[in-house]
Parts: structure tokens; sequence; C-alpha cells
């Protein structure tokens, strides 16, 4: 690729680096284990102290659109391309440091990452892809003995990160609007030969790179909004081209149904609300389409970004079905679910437990689910708009709460599990919260993680509904 897109450069060395945690399930994706004896060398490669054998670090050049405006100024400030795996199907992945030193993209910060931020990652990554939502994931954790300075002094972290991919928007922003259009195509050859090699012969590649992208985009945020995953910062050099979530910063999910919910306290206008991440995704795509007109041609785009909201709808609405545990998606069912999340929005449900507790329906008739509305008669008209739909498609209702209990979680990685297992690690160096988080991340489906069934602990306060002092809360870019 050259170096108009990366800078060469090793990580920075740490203080007294110690593992956290590793994740057995990715690295035998690459045929990546570790032992007692093997840990130390581990942690002190992937923590950047010694290089890896063969392998060239470098931090990616990228710009984009942050809350709408465009950033020539970006890049990889605190985190390098460590290596490509090959994994044991053919599949390559990369291997990333993100808080391993500053880079020359770095604009006078230090190039770490936070022990908060880097737990919250770490495991967000792992829940989602147990959701089944396209994601990276991480390899291990790696704590830094280093403070660094945020508000105030904060433990760093490193985290190995495992991705598809790092090629975002903003990746093809960055030649466009720094005029050298010319650089585009060497891009987009290399993106399409590693990522989409089925079409790399095709006269109409790029095109089709395009509609690859669209497609892949427009089913994670429909996986996004049935389970009510709010991002928190969905700018262009946020996105990756593999349709994958990336940059866990201020994300959150849905504790009541509200819409208008976004992760970040810096989003005063709602810009990434949980209701408008659809259109983000929409308004994003478009940006990346105009790095490419010169090479497509506008119409040719405009076309396949037409297709869009076609592909988003569809998919919601498949995945609202299985959620609700029905086949027939026709008008009667879209009614049923308008008129679902209006009586939500409306009362104080939690969107998890809900959905979970409505595979009872009709045999348990959904009593806890009545606790949300003051006015019970809300809920038994719905139901028994529900029990018509149920009705006509004549399921057999065990078969049926089976498959709803495996289209609603029963788990999600609330903020308020997140913070307890926090503080635990930075007050009291205690990691068994981030350990048991993890398996419960591993499991979301489960009435309880198998791993876990003979601990003597209170498993309710896991599933529970989002304590009042935590509902719609937000966070920062740097927490």
């Amino acid at each position: 690729m050259g170096d108009d897109f990366y800078q060469k450069k090793s990580p920075d060395p740490v203080t007294d680096p110690y593992l956290i945690h590793f994740n057995p399930s990715v690295s035998q994706l690459i045929d990546l284990n570790i032992s007692s004896e093997s840990e130390s060398e581990f942690t002190s490669i992937f923590s950047g102290n010694h290089p890896l054998p063969q392998a060239f670090p470098l931090a990616m050049v990228y710009s984009g659109h942050q809350f709408g405006v465009y950033n020539p100024r970006l890049g990889d400030g605190r985190g390098l391309l460590l290596s490509e795996a090959h994994a044991t199907d053919g599949s390559v992945w990369d291997i990333y440091l993100k808080g391993c030193g500053p880079t020359r993209f770095a604009r006078g910060f230090d190039g770490r990452a936070t022990l908060r931020s880097s737990i919250r990652e770490y495991l967000a990554g792992e829940a989602m892809h147990s959701l089944g939502i396209p994601s990276t994931r991480a390899i291990a954790l790696i704590g830094i003995r280093d403070l660094i300075f945020r508000d105030r002094p904060e433990l760093a972290a490193v985290l190995v990160r495992f991705s598809d991919s790092h090629i975002r928007f903003g990746s093809f922003e960055q030649p466009h609007y720094s005029n050298h259009p010319e650089k585009i195509p060497k891009l987009l050859d290399y993106a399409i030969q590693r990522h989409f090699p089925d079409i790399n012969d095709s006269a109409d590649k790029y095109r089709l790179f395009f509609r690859e992208v669209v497609q892949r985009t427009a089913v994670l945020i429909a996986h996004w909004q049935t389970v009510g995953f709010v991002h928190g910062v969905m700018n262009t050099d946020n996105m990756l081209i593999t349709g994958a979530t990336f940059d866990y910063g201020p994300f959150g999910f849905l504790d009541r149904f509200n819409p208008g919910f976004t992760a970040n306290s810096s989003d005063t206008s709602g810009r990434y609300a949980w209701s408008k991440q659809p259109q983000i995704g929409h308004w994003n795509l478009g940006k990346l389409g105009e790095t490419l007109v010169s090479i497509c041609g506008a119409s040719a785009l405009e076309a396949e970004l037409n297709e869009y909201q076609p592909i988003y709808n569809q998919t919601f609405r498949a995945l609202m079905g299985k959620k609700l545990g029905l086949d027939l998606l026709d008008e009667e069912f879209s009614n049923l679910v308008g008129r679902l999340f209006q009586i939500l929005s409306e009362n104080p449900a939690d969107f998890t437990n809900f959905f979970r507790g409505l595979s009872n329906f009709p045999e348990g008739y959904c009593d806890s689910l009545y606790n949300y509305f003051p006015d019970k008669k809300v809920l038994d008209d719905w139901l028994s708009l529900y029990r018509r739909l149920l009705d006509r498609e004549d399921q057999d209702n065990d078969l049926r709460a089976r498959k709803m209990n495996r289209a609603n979680p029963k788990f999600i990685l609330r903020n308020h599990l997140l913070e307890h297992a926090i503080s635990k690690a930075m007050k009291e160096s205690d990691h068994s919260e981030i350990d048991r988080l993890f398996a419960f991340a591993q499991s979301p489906f489960d009435e309880l993680p198998e791993c876990l069934a003979k601990d003597n602990f209170d498993s309710q306060f896991y599933y529970a509904d989002t304590p009042q002092k935590f509902i719609d809360w937000r966070l920062s870019c740097s927490a």
C-alpha cells in the first residue's frame, strides 16, 4: 500500500505489563495459545515491549466526518496494526494494539488507553459477537503500571484487538479531500483483494465494492436496532467497510425504550440517538460514495445507495419477526410492531426483559410484564392483537418460546454492570467481575452460563432491569 496510507512505527515500551484477561475463543481461531510458562512472553510481546518476529507495525492514515463535520487530522493516534494473522479456515485477521503509545497522528495526546475504556471495549466486542452481531473482538486485555492523566490520574491498559479489517470509510475520505484521487483505486484494489475477492475479476468491481459495503452496513444497523444497541460515535472514521461494529467508546444498550437515547454525553443534539442510527448509516455511506464518484459515476453509486433502505427494512422486519416468534410478516405484523414501540415508549418497560418475558405468552401470560404498565389495559389490548397473529400461524407454543429465547437475549452488557467491574478493577485490583461478565457475555441467551452454574452468587443481579440511577446513562468519549 505504501507510506501514503500509514506510518511505520514500533510500540512504545510500558512498565511491568500484566495479563488481565485472555480470550481463548479468539486466540484459537489463529492457533495462538498461552500457558503459564509462556504468559510472560505473550504479555511482553502484546503490550509492545518486545517485537513480534516478522511484524512491521504501522499506524493507519484516515480522516472522517465527526458529528457531521469533516476533520482532516485523524489517523491512528494511539494504536498500531501489529500484524496479519491467518486463521485455520483460511481467513485473514488484523491484530491491533490499542493504547501502545503516540504516533504522528496523536495530535499532542499521550497515545495511551485508559483501563476503564479498555475493559468496556474488551467485553463489548465479545458481547456483540455472541449476540450474532458482526464486531471487532479482542485476544487479550493487558494492564500496565504507568499512570496516565485525563480528568484525573488513570490506570492504563493495552487492548489486543482482533478484526477482519481496519479500513474505515474515512480511509477513502483522506485521499479524496486532500486532492489525491489517484490513490483511491490503489486502496480499492487492496480492499477488494483482501475482503471481497469474489468480485476481484469483475469489470465493475468498484461499483460492486460499494454495493457490498452498503448491504453490510444496512444489515449491521438493523441488528443494532433490534437488540437496542446504541453506538454513540457513528463518525465515518468509526465505520468499517466489512460491516463490523467498530470502536466502542460511549456505547450503551437501551434500558427503557427511549428512541431518543444517545450514549454520548457530547452528543447534545442527539445526532447518534438510537432512532437516528439507520439514517446516519445512510448518510455515512453517502460520504463514502462521494469519494468514488470519479471512478464509478454518480448515477451508479446513487442506484446502489438507494438499496440501503430496502435492505435495512427487510432485515429489521425479519429480525423483529424472530423476536416476536412470528413468520408471517405482513401489514398486520407491521402494525403490531408499530403499536408495540408506541406503548413501550409511553411506559417504563425494560427493552430487553420485555421481549425475553414475552416468550412466556400465553402460558405464563407474561405476568411480570404487567409491572411495566400502570394501566394494565394498555398491555392487554396489545396482547390481544399479538394473540390473534400467533393464532393464525398455529405454532407450537413450546417451540415458539424456544425460538424466541434464541432471538431475545437474557443478558446484555448494561452500563451499571460494567461500572461495577471497572470499579473493582481500578480500586481493588480485582478482576473477578471482568471474568464473570465475560462469561455472561459469551452466553447471552442462556439462563445461566454453564461455567458459572456451580458458583454461589446472585445471578439475578446480572439479568435485572437497570437501576434507576443508571437509566439513560451517558458517557464521554474518554470514559
